[in-house]
């Protein structure tokens, strides 16, 4: 089993600004891939009754169980801009594990609860013994755990933010899911989930490929990932000047530190070439707000735009502060642009999400 390791290296120097595109410079929105039989896309429908003041509200009025063994350099915490950060590998991942993150996480984790009408995988298995990679606060696994008593659940992660009250079936370890993987045959597992690894993974190939070996024949490989572009069926987006340019600057930057953050696209053909077959993709267009005429999706929209309100913080000083080198001032100031048109309830932007599972053949040899 990978656990703690040694001291982390420390990070490389930080690099040279650069500088912001103007919107002219910008690319098109990309099309949406090719519809074939594994794949299943929403559509949505913009209410076109006035929206209520209510819309424009917000959704809401306002240590892991492995900690004993860890080195304690995973604990030594990195703090700037107002925000805490992994302090094991340090620098191999951009966003907070504060308070504040772990909340956005959670909400998150909700969000897609709603959108999998409260079921915690797609894949069409009952495992017995399943990995969550990149756990974050843990809410899956132990969902998990609480809902399969019979199961074995293994979380791992970079921070060890999991609380330490667990059920006996649960387990988490303060591992990188990008070192080699030293699981041995009879540890094998039944499902691997991995949920929003964007910006955390440099070599994708090499992921599919270690899930693929450490499951067992026939077990079930399941990625659940928000794509990190904002788009518009009715062009409404072209107004949203300060996102569009904020999200090309992530991604460039993402791009730039060598683990990018608009994947969900990819994630089926990656499967495909590791060996998976079965290969699922479903695609959900997923609100900004409470725009659609479709309840459900009226719901779901109002939790995304509190989401994304919360989230344009981390990933701006992550991104934009920690790789292209602005400033605390010039980060707060894109980030209060960008979240007053997020708040655009006239604005009707979604997020693909992705949801994309493959099944390991029966016949594949250890």
């Amino acid at each position: 089993m990978s656990a703690a390791t040694s001291v982390p290296a420390a990070p490389d120097p930080a690099p040279a600004p650069a500088p912001a595109p103007s919107a002219e410079e910008l690319p098109p929105v990309p099309a949406p891939a090719d519809q074939d039989a594994n794949q299943e896309v929403t559509t949505l429908e913009a209410d076109t009754a006035t929206p209520s003041d209510s819309d424009a509200d917000s959704a809401f009025d306002g240590e892991s169980s492995a900690s004993t063994s860890l080195a304690s350099s995973i604990l030594n915490y990195e703090y700037s801009n107002g925000r805490r950060y992994h302090g094991y590998r340090s620098g191999a991942y951009v966003l907070p594990n504060d308070e504040d993150e772990q909340d956005r996480l959670d909400l998150l984790h909700h969000i897609f609860l709603l959108l999998l009408d409260g079921k915690l995988f797609a894949a069409p298995i009952a495992p017995a013994r399943v990995l969550d990679i990149g756990t974050g606060t843990g809410i899956w696994a132990l969902d998990f755990g609480d809902e399969n008593p019979g199961s074995e659940v293994l979380g791992t992660d970079l921070s060890p933010i999991q609380p330490s009250w667990v059920p006996p079936n649960v387990k988490f370890y303060i591992d990188d899911a990008e070192s080699e993987w030293v699981y041995s045959p009879h540890e094998r597992f039944d499902l691997i989930h991995a949920r929003g690894l964007s910006g955390a993974i440099n070599d994708w190939e090499k992921l599919c490929r270690q899930c693929y070996e450490n499951l067992q024949p026939g077990g079930w490989l399941e990625f659940q990932e928000p794509m990190a572009w904002v788009e518009s069926d009715d062009g409404t987006i072209e107004r949203a000047h300060n996102l569009r340019d904020w999200q090309q600057l992530c991604n460039d930057a993402a791009a730039k530190f060598g683990k990018v953050i608009k994947v969900g696209h990819t994630l089926k053909e990656r499967l495909l070439g590791a060996g998976f077959v079965d290969v699922h993709e479903k695609i959900v267009k997923v609100p900004i707000g409470p725009w659609p005429k479709d309840p459900k999706m009226k719901e779901i929209g109002r939790y995304q735009r509190e989401h994304m309100v919360i989230g344009i913080e981390p990933y701006t000083l992550g991104f934009l502060g920690k790789i292209l080198g602005w400033s605390e001032t010039e980060c707060k100031i894109i980030i209060a642009k960008v979240r007053e048109e997020v708040r655009d309830k006239n604005l009707h932007m979604y997020i693909r999400f992705y949801f994309v599972y493959g099944r390991k053949p029966e016949s594949a040899v250890h």
